[in-house]
């Protein structure tokens, strides 16, 4: 399997027979995640999120919320020297590395994959075994299915919540204006962010309707998160305009 989901090199479904013999060590760095300009988010993560990272929401016909880590392509302003993580929360997308989800088409069917290169595996017996030497899931690999199994239930629930904006008409394209610590001055865009003016034009129906499955609080929490602007593009030694994302002119054109 080719590179996918932005940081898995080489996933393989996890088997007694392939991997009998397979220990995942943590070797305590994030290295594998240095190319991460954004990384998805599901809604459960906003309430932690929303206090380190600016929550923005990508896609076209899949809207998907993502926390900015990069003002360039292949920058994480939140990998620090020697692979450790800045900031006290981190997201689940990169905790559950190196484990992840295959789907079928239909996406009925899930396997739980492993990337073979990420550097902690080994056949060594260092870290935690996947398998006991009678090829039973030990502790450790159904703890790691179960995370999987958690993150993709609260995936699917976010993709509702998302369903739920476009369906209300609430995202709008947006950018942030940035001057770079040499003056250079560039546009951070391709992203979605939720309107206040059309937030504050929906019915008192509508926001009951968010409100009672707590999709309201998420919607603040990420209005609340486009204050983070300022020190994500202080972490790239550059200066945002305003200090917040703003829509742009109908002239312009997001990147």
């Amino acid at each position: 399997m080719s590179k996918q989901l932005l940081i898995y090199e080489k996933a393989a479904s996890v088997s007694s027979q392939r991997h009998k013999d397979w220990s995942v060590l943590r070797i305590g760095d994030y290295a594998f995640a240095s190319d991460l300009n954004s990384v998805p988010l599901v809604a459960a993560e906003f309430p932690f999120a929303a206090r380190e990272y600016v929550i923005v929401f990508a896609g076209q016909e899949t809207v998907t919320p993502i926390a900015i880590l990069g003002l360039h392509g292949k920058e994480n302003l939140y990998l620090k020297e020697g692979g450790g993580w800045e900031a006290k929360y981190v997201p689940a997308f990169v905790r559950r590395y190196p484990f992840v989800f295959s789907s079928d088409k239909e996406a009925k069917r899930f396997t739980l994959c492993i990337d073979e290169d990420y550097a902690g595996c080994n056949q060594e017996g260092l870290g935690e075994r996947l398998f006991d030497d009678e090829g039973n899931k030990t502790k450790y690999l159904d703890n790691m299915l179960e995370f999987v199994k958690r993150y993709q239930a609260h995936n699917q629930r976010t993709q509702l919540f998302c369903k739920k904006l476009k369906e209300m008409n609430l995202l709008d394209p947006m950018q942030a204006n940035i001057t770079s610590s040499k003056g250079e001055k560039m546009r951070l865009g391709g992203f979605m962010a939720i309107s206040r003016e059309r937030l504050k034009a929906l019915s008192a129906d509508q926001l009951a309707e968010l409100a009672k499955t707590d999709e309201l609080e998420l919607v603040y929490l990420h209005l609340q998160s486009m204050k983070n602007l300022d020190t994500v593009v202080a972490r790239g030694g550059a200066q945002a305009f305003g200090g917040e994302a703003k829509a742009p002119a109908e002239e312009e054109v997001v990147e």
